[in-house]
């Protein structure tokens, strides 16, 4: 058996097709799976970034739907972590059709980060690390009091 992730999100999308394509070219996540029924209707589907998966699936119950078919209301967000050029990665996010809710910008923790929804209203975060940053000076610059520190 393949390599697997202990931890892999799994999101719903009105047409999820559209959604593998879109994810494949905003993001450069790559198609490790895809099930189809006999009408050729998305069954089960992952992509893989990095050393992580996300499943990609229908509406397949009325409790579990697509952003776009609730309101655009959201329950989760998915973050990303990159190595490359972080406002690069967030221009190809807006070219291939991401809303950028907050443009690229440093964090007190080290990273450099974005916000974006998708098509259906899924909300991403995308992070870089751009620079190491110790506990203290990360509570110094928040005014936060932080327990553990990765």
């Amino acid at each position: 058996m393949a390599d697997r992730s202990t931890l892999t999100s799994a999101l719903c999308y009105r047409d999820p097709k559209a959604a593998l394509e879109f994810l494949e070219a905003a993001f450069g996540f790559e198609l490790v799976m895809l099930i189809e029924d006999g009408e050729g209707n998305l069954a089960h589907s992952e992509m893989r970034s990095g050393d992580s998966l996300i499943m990609i699936g229908t509406e397949w119950t009325d409790d579990h739907k697509s952003p776009a078919s609730l309101g655009g209301k959201n329950t989760q967000t998915v973050h990303i972590h990159v190595a490359e050029d972080i406002d690069a990665h967030c221009e190809r996010a807006r070219a291939a059709g991401f809303e950028i809710l907050m443009e690229p910008a440093d964090q007190f923790y080290g990273d450099r980060t974005y916000r974006c929804r998708d098509p259906e209203g899924h909300f991403w975060t995308v992070g870089q690390t751009v620079r190491p940053v110790s506990r203290e000076e990360a509570e110094a610059a928040s005014g936060l009091k932080i327990d553990g520190w990765l």
